[in-house]
């Protein structure tokens, strides 16, 4: 058994995070940590250049990646608070809603997922794909809105309290969780990440990490490393692949992050952020599915689409193109998860694999006829 899962603990920040406020009081055990981290051995990279991979997609909860992490605060916050569901954002395929619905259900709690419809679903059952079909599983309540990506996600609160004000006049008490789980608490989850970095390190007999790359999502992932690696012995590079928004929004959301917890550091100083959306937040180009496909036949590790998939392929073009800025480094790169996203892009990546055969069995092996003998 699992010392403590699924139970509320004190929570001990780490000592280089004394100076942070506020600082959480609890956590709730939801996920498998520490996550392993072992070398991913990439083709054609710079010379000298080592990735090694941080299997936070490992972290349990029903493939929650990321999501654990952050839920594990964020969750003995609605917990304490006396909340009896819990609201919560996202695209179609948003991990994090999927991630929280499963969460609230284990903890007895309801859980109401608001998502941005393209117009093409606007008056259509979504169906069962990806994650979808574990949400209505747990008996998730979900809710639709037609507006676009950036005014979704500027807009969230605002969409989210007019849920909550209907449900509390139904007699509700509920907690609303911002898109990714990305607020000042949330953002722990990555800190206490680095502490778990930290020490991995400390325990082998590798050197330590010059660059971190992650997918940069809603923020709160990006602002908790990046936080975290300034203030801890680490002192890694960071670099965020930005799949939705734009850079300039990504480093105000992490500074307006970092400052929630009185940080003092200014974003630009502490994490480099690239904008790799390309066709637009969870839309794929047929180069990147290829990539995808290549790097799991290379290498065994399933990328995601909407994220791991695209700041994998974004570091892999600028290692190209600027071959020099990571000749001789060594850089871990952060598996956030994902995977049920894929069942969402059966048609694109279709084409991509290849066929199944059908095995002819010579008739003169010898044949064993097992009929009423097993039963």
């Amino acid at each position: 058994m699992q010392k403590g899962f699924l139970s509320k603990k004190p929570y001990e920040p780490p000592s280089w995070t004394s100076h942070l406020s506020p600082i959480p009081s609890h956590t709730f055990t939801l996920g498998h940590f520490p996550t392993p981290i072992h070398k991913w051995n990439l083709p054609n990279l710079p010379e000298g250049t080592e990735v090694w991979i941080k299997r936070d997609d490992l972290s349990g909860m029903e493939l929650s990646g990321n999501k654990a992490r952050k839920l594990e605060f964020l969750m003995a916050d609605v917990v304490s608070s006396g909340a009896d569901c819990v609201i919560t954002l996202g695209g179609m395929q948003s991990n994090h809603c999927r991630a929280t619905a499963v969460a609230a259900r284990c903890l007895n709690l309801d859980c109401h997922l608001i998502f941005r419809s393209p117009e093409d679903l606007e008056d259509k059952d979504p169906g069962l794909v990806g994650n979808l079909m574990l949400e209505r599983l747990v008996g998730a309540h979900i809710y639709f809105v037609s507006v676009g990506d950036l005014e979704f996600f500027l807009n969230s609160m605002a969409i989210a309290n007019s849920l909550k004000n209907k449900l509390e006049k139904e007699g509700r008490k509920p907690y609303i969780i911002p898109p990714g789980g990305s607020n000042s608490l949330g953002n722990w989850a990555y800190i206490e990440a680095i502490r778990e970095i930290e020490q991995q390190v400390q325990n082998s007999e590798e050197a330590k990490f010059d660059d971190i790359v992650v997918a940069c999502g809603s923020g709160g992932t990006c602002a908790g490393i990046s936080l975290g690696s300034r203030l801890s012995s680490l002192k890694a590079k960071v670099h965020a692949f930005a799949v939705v928004g734009t850079t300039e929004y990504f480093y105000y959301s992490t500074q307006k992050l970092i400052d929630g917890l009185q940080s003092g550091l200014d974003s630009h100083e502490i994490v480099d952020i690239t904008d790799v959306q390309g066709l637009g937040y969870a839309i794929s180009t047929e180069e990147e599915l290829q990539f995808i496909k290549e790097i799991a036949q290379a290498t065994g590790i399933i990328l995601d689409p909407v994220y791991s998939g695209k700041a994998a392929y974004g570091m892999f073009k600028d290692m190209a193109s600027n071959p020099e800025k990571w000749r001789g480094r060594k850089v871990l790169f952060i598996h956030t998860g994902g995977l049920l996203g894929l069942y969402d892009r059966t048609e694109q990546i279709a084409p991509l694999v290849g066929e199944c055969h059908k095995l002819e069995i010579d008739k003169s092996i010898p044949w064993q006829d097992l009929t009423g003998k097993l039963f």
